[in-house]
C-alpha cells in the first residue's frame, strides 16, 4: 500500500476520541430555534439552570436572554421555559460531525453519545395563552379573500388554455366540419359496406360514411334495423327487403361480422 492510500484510508475512518463524552439531545419549540437563526453568533441568547436534589431527575430550566427576545420584536415569545428530561432506553444515540476541507478527504467525528433526552416547554403564563391564540387566528384566516374593488381593472393576467381543450381544438380544425352528402350516396356507401359484412357498430359506419351521426342514423332508420340482443347486440344490419345474400354468402357474412363483433366496442351507439 502506498503513502497516499493510506493517508486517504486513514481520513476516512471514523474518529471515536470523544465517544466517551455524554450529551443532550434537546428539543425547542420553533419559534424558539427560529429567534436562535437570526441571533449573530456575539451574543448570549439564554440561561440554563440545572439544580440537583439527592434521589430525584435534575430539575433543568432555560431563561431567554433580552438580546434573543429582542430578535423579530413583533413576534412575543415567552422568557421562562422548563425542560422534561427522558432518559435513552434500548437506544444508542450518537453525535455526529464532518469537516469539509478541500485538500484532504472529508472525515467524520463523534462528538459523543446521547446520555439524555430533553424537551423544551413553556410556562403556561399570559404572554404563552396570547401567543397561541394569535397563532390559531392566524391559522384560520383564509389564504384568499375577496375586496370590492373602487375602480375598473383594465389590466389582466393571461391565462393558460387547459392541455385537452387545445388538443380537441387542433383534431376539430384538422378533420374539418362534416358535411351531408346526398342521401343517395350514402346509401349505396352503406349497401357496399354491408355487401361485405352483415353487422355493423354505428363508430364503424360514421368513420366508412364520413357523414354526422344524427344524419347517419336517419338513412339507418330507413334501410337497418338496431340489434338490441345477443350475439350482435348494438349493432345495425339491412332490413330483410334489402337484403340479397345467398346462402352461402350468408352464412360467412355472419361467421365474419361474429369474429369483428368481438373487436368491436360494446358501447350503445347513443353514447359516441
Amino acid at each position: 500500500m502506498s503513502k497516499n492510500e493510506e493517508t486517504v484510508k486513514t481520513e476516512k475512518e471514523l474518529d471515536c476520541g470523544n465517544a466517551s463524552r455524554g450529551v443532550w439531545l434537546v428539543k425547542v419549540p420553533k419559534y424558539i430555534a427560529k429567534k436562535w437563526e437570526k441571533a449573530t453568533g456575539d451574543i448570549e441568547v439564554g440561561k440554563l439552570k440545572i439544580v440537583k436534589y439527592p434521589g430525584q431527575k435534575s430539575q433543568v430550566s432555560l431563561s431567554l436572554s433580552e438580546a434573543t427576545l429582542k430578535i423579530d420584536p413583533e413576534q412575543d415569545i415567552p422568557k421562562e421555559h422548563r425542560f422534561d428530561v427522558l432518559a435513552v432506553k434500548q437506544q444508542a444515540l450518537g453525535v455526529f460531525s464532518q469537516h469539509i476541507d478541500s485538500d484532504r478527504s472529508d472525515k467524520i467525528y463523534m462528538e459523543g453519545t446521547i446520555v439524555e433526552k430533553l424537551e423544551c416547554r413553556p410556562y403556561a403564563d399570559q404572554t404563552y395563552m396570547t401567543m397561541k391564540a394569535n397563532s390559531i387566528k392566524n391559522a384560520s384566516m383564509p389564504k384568499r379573500r375577496v375586496e370590492q374593488l373602487d375602480s375598473v381593472v383594465t389590466t389582466f393576467k393571461p391565462i393558460s388554455d387547459h392541455k385537452h381543450n387545445i388538443e380537441y381544438e387542433k383534431k376539430k380544425k384538422s378533420d374539418g366540419k362534416k358535411s351531408r352528402t346526398d342521401k343517395q350516396a350514402v346509401m349505396d356507401m352503406l349497401f357496399n359496406a354491408f355487401e361485405k359484412h352483415q353487422f355493423y357498430n354505428i363508430r364503424d359506419l360514421v368513420q366508412l360514411t364520413n357523414q354526422p351521426i344524427s344524419y347517419l342514423k336517419e338513412i339507418l332508420k330507413e334501410i337497418c334495423e338496431y340489434s338490441v340482443k345477443n350475439p350482435h347486440k348494438n349493432t345495425w344490419h339491412l332490413k330483410p327487403e334489402y337484403r340479397h345474400y345467398s346462402e352461402d354468402k350468408k352464412d360467412k357474412a355472419e361467421t365474419k361480422s361474429t369474429k369483428d363483433d368481438d373487436k368491436m366496442s360494446d358501447s350503445d351507439d347513443d353514447d359516441f
